[in-house]
């Protein structure tokens, strides 16, 4: 994996890609919805979105923005993260693609950080 090198005071984000097996599709879709609420309460989650591609049901995409690197490395390390990390390919086709993104445009509020 690239070593990622954060910008201070902007947002970190990734989107990433998850394809399941099909017999596990059903099961997957409801372990990764059972992470947003959580995801979203924790200090440093500004975005934290799960979604099926509508064109090909059954493909999941999550995206997510982070205050920082730092918050999204504690919400990494949660039991329930480390957990799925762990048991990822019991669900997945092949693994899961992550793209890192560098935001370009100002977050339409402050980044506290």
């Amino acid at each position: 994996m690239t070593e990622i090198v954060p910008t201070p005071n902007v947002p970190f984000a990734l989107v990433g890609f998850a394809r399941p097996k099909p017999e596990r599709a059903a099961e997957l879709r409801e372990l990764l919805l059972s992470f947003v609420a959580p995801t979203r309460a924790e200090a440093g989650a500004l975005e934290y979105h799960f979604h099926e591609d509508t064109d090909d049901p059954g493909s999941f995409v999550f995206y997510e923005v982070w205050r920082s690197k730092a918050d999204l490395d504690r919400h990494l390390e949660l039991p329930h993260m480390k957990e799925f990390w762990e048991h990822r390919m019991d669900y997945l086709e092949q693994d899961l693609d992550i793209r890192w993104l560098s935001m370009r445009s100002a977050y339409p509020r402050p980044i506290d950080a």
